[in-house]
């Protein structure tokens, strides 16, 4: 599903203009990103958690030269579903 039909779909369930629905989402996903950014997870009660994990140092390799690399620790955006969504899509999907 794409952003466009997420829109599209909460358009014509909540009778909202697309103009609208797509501010909102914009603003939605603009605030998550956000907070990421100043390293503050986002928990949202019922469907999951954006969080920020730490990955640790490793060495990697360089596979044109064939010659070790150090990859340094760095940072990366994540989501967490809640138990209840991840129960959910289990009873709910073949």
């Amino acid at each position: 599903m794409t952003k466009a039909e997420i829109v599209a779909e909460i358009a014509s369930k909540t009778g909202i203009e697309k103009s609208a629905v797509q501010d909102t989402v914009e603003q939605f996903m603009e605030s998550v990103k956000n907070s990421l950014e100043r390293n503050e997870n986002v928990y949202l009660r019922g469907f999951g958690s954006f969080i920020i994990k730490e990955r640790k140092a490793k060495t990697g390799r360089n596979i044109s030269k064939n010659v070790p690399i150090e990859i340094p620790a760095h940072k990366i955006p994540a989501f967490k579903p809640a138990k209840t969504f991840v129960t959910t899509i289990k009873e709910n999907v073949k």
